[in-house]
This record gives structure tokens, C-alpha cells and sequence, in this order.
């Protein structure tokens, strides 16, 4: 890994060829993400990052080894008294309104953050001490989960890792959705379904900030370069570019999204193919 010369597009493409790797590395491309917002972020500073993980997990390691619990409790309590109450990872309301809460670099430096980036903390550190731990992705928080299903315990990083109940679960998606919680909603959530949602976090944060174009098409970049993405990304980037006088490559990217709709919705398509005749006017 090399340090990202400006202009140039190394880190992107090391994020595609890792967001394609048969097992992507969550942390390494939560920290890709950072080189977008933060141009100082280098190698050494994801280094840094990494070993930071590497060391809390020798905490918690052996954290485990002298609780009293045994199996899925054991691992959640050690991690959640190492990380929530001896480090102070936990969240607050303003730090939705933070973009460096969606930044795995400043989220280890801060202790704040998303309650996703927070579950990153926890599934990375809770990994690397060797916890069967995954994080579960509910309707409008994020929370991990240590065993088995059957014999699952689930924590809220955001909480400081407070143990859930299932009755704690159920409020925390009534809070957050204002319905009930199914079943289903408690599935594992991958590596690439986490990187996604945190991407789709950065870009509803930048939409309501029309000063924050810039990110909102970094973050429409980096989703173009995970798998199978939704062709629906081309629409949103070409609207970015257009916003920002790039008429010509908003017109390629309409026609692009046009090409991969006709089949199943002609009329879309030509639609859109008239809005990329217009986008070329513009440059006349």
C-alpha cells in the first residue's frame, strides 16, 4: 500500500480490488473510506489505526481469560468493559451530525461515532482477540451480536456496549422506525452490507448539505466500485456532476444509467437520454 499522490487514484483502486476479494477486510476499507474526507489519512496513519485495533484486542483477550462468564457473555462483557467503560467508546445525538463519525481514523481517535462505525470498533477489536462476534444491521441502528444464534448476546456499542435483551431490541427499533421487530431483522450483516450502509449514511449526511457536493460524489464513487451496485447510482452521480458545471461527464454517466434501465423500462430511458441532450447543451 503506497500513499495516494493528489490526483491520482490509488486508494480507490485498492478499495475495488478488496471490496472484490473473496474475504474483504472491513477495517482496511472503513479506512479507505477516510482517504476521501481526509487527505492527511496515509499509510502510516492506517497503520497506526490498525495496530491500535491490535492492541485493544490483547486487552480484551485478556479481559476474557479472567471473567467469570463463560461462552458468548464472556466475550461481550470483556469487550464491552474494555472498549464502553475503560476507553469511553460510546455514542451521543450530535455526533449524527459529524462526518467524521462515519471515519473509522477519527472514530478511534474521538471514541464517537455512528453507532455502525462504533460496531466496527467492537467487531474488529472482539476479532482479532479471536470472539465469534458479527454486527447486526436493524432499521435505524446497528448493534453486534456474539455467538451463535441460539445462543446469541447482543450488545449496543453506542450504548457503551450495554447488554440487549430482546425487549431492549424491540424499543430500540420502535425508537428508531416506529414498527415492531421481525426476526429476520436480527441477521448477520456482511463486510459489504456494512461498508454499504455506511456509505449510504455519508451520502444522506451530504444531501442536506448542498456545500458538501464534493462528498456526496465521493461516496456515490466508492458504491459504483463495490459489487453488483445499483444502476441507480449513475442518476444520482450524473446529477452531481451536472451540479458542478461537468456537464459532459454528467452526460456520459445519464447515458450510462439509461443503457442499463431500457431493457426493463424504455420509457426511463429515453427520459433520461433527453436529459443527457440537454446536459450537453449547457456547454454551448
Amino acid at each position: 500500500m503506497h500513499p495516494r499522490p493528489p490526483g491520482t487514484t490509488e486508494w480507490r483502486r485498492l478499495f475495488a480490488a478488496e471490496a472484490g476479494s473473496p474475504r474483504p477486510d472491513l477495517s482496511l476499507l472503513c479506512l479507505l473510506i477516510g482517504t476521501e474526507a481526509d487527505p492527511s489519512l496515509d499509510e502510516a496513519g492506517m497503520d497506526a489505526a490498525r495496530r491500535l485495533l491490535d492492541r485493544l484486542a490483547e486487552q480484551v483477550a485478556a479481559g476474557h481469560r479472567s471473567c467469570r462468564a463463560g461462552g458468548p457473555l464472556a466475550w461481550a462483557v470483556a469487550t464491552s468493559e474494555l472498549l464502553g467503560a475503560s476507553h469511553g467508546f460510546k455514542g451521543r445525538p450530535g455526533d449524527y451530525q459529524r462526518l467524521d463519525s462515519s471515519l473509522l481514523h477519527q472514530v478511534l481517535r474521538r471514541r464517537r461515532g455512528l453507532p455502525i462505525l462504533l460496531s466496527v470498533v467492537w467487531m474488529e477489536v472482539a476479532r482479532r482477540a479471536g470472539a465469534p462476534v458479527h454486527g447486526i444491521a436493524l432499521p435505524g441502528h446497528f448493534i453486534v451480536g456474539f455467538g451463535p444464534p441460539e445462543d446469541r448476546v447482543l450488545a449496543d456499542p453506542f450504548g457503551g456496549g450495554r447488554l440487549l435483551s430482546g425487549m431492549d431490541v424491540e424499543l430500540l427499533v420502535a425508537a428508531a422506525t416506529g414498527t415492531p421487530t421481525a426476526p429476520s431483522l436480527l441477521g448477520t450483516a456482511g463486510p459489504l452490507d456494512i461498508v454499504a450502509r455506511i456509505l449510504n449514511n455519508i451520502r444522506v449526511w451530504a444531501a442536506s448539505r448542498p456545500e458538501c457536493s464534493d462528498v456526496s460524489l465521493w461516496a456515490v464513487d466508492l458504491c459504483l466500485l463495490l459489487p453488483t451496485p445499483s444502476p441507480r447510482l449513475h442518476y444520482e452521480r450524473a446529477q452531481l456532476l451536472v451540479q458542478k458545471g461537468e456537464f459532459q461527464a454528467g452526460a456520459r454517466e445519464l447515458d450510462t444509467y439509461a443503457d442499463e434501465v431500457a431493457a426493463l423500462d424504455p420509457t426511463t430511458a429515453d427520459r433520461v437520454r433527453r436529459q443527457a441532450l440537454g446536459a450537453r447543451a449547457m456547454l454551448n
